[in-house]
């Protein structure tokens, strides 16, 4: 809802994973790390994939997840 509304938002909420994908960063209840992957789409913002993150790095196959995604919502 802070993406949706105050947007754009930095540090250390959202971050670039560069070629216009996001990520907003999420603490869960239980200690757990979440991310949810979008890009802005016109005047929207789409949301293209979310996981629990396990590692310091973002998983290549996340990324490749959601740049696959993106693509399809470009014109």
């Amino acid at each position: 809802m802070r993406v949706q509304y105050r947007w754009p938002v930095g540090l250390p909420l959202c971050r670039s994973l560069g070629e216009g994908l996001w990520e907003v960063r999420s603490d869960l209840p239980s200690n757990r790390i979440t991310r949810v992957l979008f890009s802005v789409a016109g005047d929207r913002i789409v949301a293209l994939h979310g996981f629990i993150k396990k590692t310091q790095k973002t998983p290549d196959a996340d990324l490749a997840l959601a740049r696959k995604r993106k693509r399809e919502f470009e014109p």
